[in-house]
């Protein structure tokens, strides 16, 4: 599990996603995780199927799934 807790009172968390292979699936999932309540960036890394998330809280991971499965893939969890 990867969260670290930043100086301004945010929470960046890394999650493993499969299926990933190109920048528009890089965009299709920071699409639909940017939408979840209180995330402020998201950057997707096709080439390491990372997804690097900083929000205002910890988020809930059921939510996060649930976004990555919107856009078509598959959170494999937490990196």
């Amino acid at each position: 599990m990867t969260a670290q807790t930043d100086t301004t009172g945010s929470v960046t968390t890394v999650y493993k996603v499969t299926g990933m292979s190109c920048g528009h699936c890089e965009g299709s999932v920071s699409g639909e995780i940017s939408q979840i309540p209180g995330v402020s960036s998201v950057k997707a890394v096709a080439s390491t199927g990372e997804v690097t998330v900083v929000s205002e809280a910890p988020l809930d991971e059921e939510a996060v799934r649930a976004a990555v499965d919107e856009a078509g893939f598959e959170l494999a969890g937490q990196a």
